[in-house]
């Protein structure tokens, strides 16, 4: 059987664009196909204008820092019009790039919603970027589903009153009231991004602490800042209804309480983005969650279709979706070897103020492959021993396998975390040892010379069960 290409690449995302781009460098005739956004969650309802509004909710804090260094400013008011509409131009140009990216490369682009007909056919269908485009068909060798996630709301009654993060983007004004449902790294951010802007914000969650699956020591970290940061927390809670009334909405709990608000923001949780792609005409298989199964080299159950991103939902971050499809790419159509990346040592970043991040093992899944030891630290940074802000701290925290000594986990608190543990997640990466840090001069005065100053063991962490 002949086909039109050799890989067609459903979403243009980040991971997508990525895996057409090198498979097109290496002779492949490639097609792509988007429904929604060029460019993906990341680009225009996910990390880059998240990323720009949590920097929007930071100047306040900026000009009130000042103070304690001399000068005489005046916070202001913010003008959420003014930012949406900035933030939209941004994301347009972005847009174009991705476009053009695809272009240059000699990728054949098509708007619309694909859905498979079978195996190695798919139609392309009108979608909300092409609403009278004319249904084809396409065939191809070999397919790519790279269409990613979308948020999921409680089941709860009044949940259609609530927004999710896609809808939060485009507000036409900023909400005073916000309840916010949820603690992994949606809802905290956001909670950050309104409560720096103005907002009164009340942060429901079920656990004891925020960011499940974070290590212990942090997880208790943040709650403190997010405390610090003006909002309140409700742990140890659930929504059970949602209802309108004359001044907005009434969230019930189940402990009781009810709370008052202009929006109701659930960010609890995403899934795959598979509807309506027509899985089952192609034989593709999914588990539970509608996540879609696949192997170490990216494939499914059907032959010739493979997929990366989050619609696999394995670690559902950006530039692992880009490490797959690059991957994935060289795998398929280069000469040479594949390019690896250590997927095991994925560093990860929550941008609240301050932001946190995290690279290799908690110090709870450490301590299971044997004893550690800890190295713990809390301070408060140089900037904020003359803002004043005396709850602004920054906590660090080495996790070393006692045996080898080698650092398997890194996880730093406080202002530029993520740009100070992009270059610990190198080090981790390599297997480096304590003593390696130990050896290393610090810049300072800096944060992150604490990294290779921890000289003092704060505690020896036996092997768990």
């Amino acid at each position: 059987m002949s086909h039109e290409f050799d890989l067609l690449v459903i979403g243009a995302g980040s991971g997508g664009v990525r895996c057409a781009r090198i498979a097109a460098s290496h002779g492949a005739r490639v097609a792509v196909v988007e429904s929604s956004h060029w460019g993906g969650t990341c680009v225009n309802i996910g990390c880059v204008p998240k990323k720009l509004m949590v920097q929007a909710s930071e100047y306040g804090d900026l000009v009130e820092d000042s103070h304690g260094f001399g000068w005489s400013s005046t916070r202001g008011t913010h003008n959420w019009a003014t930012l949406i509409a900035a933030k939209d131009k941004e994301i347009s140009r972005l847009n174009g790039i991705y476009v053009s990216m695809l272009e240059k490369a000699g990728i054949t682009l098509f708007t619309g919603h694909a859905r498979f007909k079978d195996a190695q056919s798919v139609v392309i269908e009108p979608s909300v970027l092409a609403p009278d485009a004319t249904p084809r068909t396409v065939t191809a060798k070999r397919i790519v589903i790279a269409t990613g996630s979308t948020p999921v709301k409680l089941d709860i009654p009044g949940a259609d009153y609530a927004i999710t993060s896609d809808d939060a983007f485009y507000l036409k004004e900023r909400p005073q009231r916000v309840v916010l449902i949820g603690s992994g790294y949606i809802g905290i951010e956001f909670a950050g991004i309104f409560a720096g802007l103005g907002s009164t914000v009340d942060m429901v969650y079920r656990q004891d602490l925020p960011l499940r699956g974070f290590d212990e020591d942090m997880r208790a970290a943040m709650k403190e800042a997010i405390t610090a940061r003006g909002i309140t927390q409700h742990s140890h809670a659930s929504p059970t209804k949602i209802e309108k009334n004359d001044t907005g909405y009434a969230v019930t709990l189940d402990n009781g309480q009810v709370l008052q608000t202009d929006c109701v923001f659930m960010a609890t949780g995403r899934r795959p983005k598979i509807d309506s792609l027509g899985l089952e005409n192609a034989g593709v298989q999914t588990a539970k969650g509608g996540r879609i199964t696949v192997n170490a080299q990216q494939e499914t159950s059907q032959a010739d279709i493979y997929a990366i991103g989050d619609v696999t939902d394995r670690i559902n971050l950006t530039p692992v979706a880009i490490a797959e499809g690059h991957h994935l790419a060289d795998t398929l159509y280069s000469k040479e070897p594949p390019r690896t990346w250590s997927l095991d040592t994925t560093p990860k970043a929550v941008f609240f103020s301050p932001p946190m991040a995290s690279v290799g093992l908690s110090e709870e899944e450490a301590a299971k492959n044997g004893v550690l030891d800890i190295y713990f630290t809390r301070f408060t940074p140089m900037r904020h021993t003359l803002s004043g802000r005396k709850d602004r701290k920054t906590v660090m925290k080495l996790v070393v396998d006692q045996a080898s000594q080698k650092v398997v986990g890194a996880h730093i608190l406080g202002d530029d975390a993520a740009e100070m543990l992009q270059g610990v997640a190198v080090a981790v990466t390599a297997g480096l040892r304590k003593i390696d840090f130990d050896r290393t001069v610090g810049i300072h005065p800096t944060s992150a010379e604490e990294l290779v100053t921890l000289r003092t063991r704060t505690r020896e962490t036996p092997k768990t069960a």
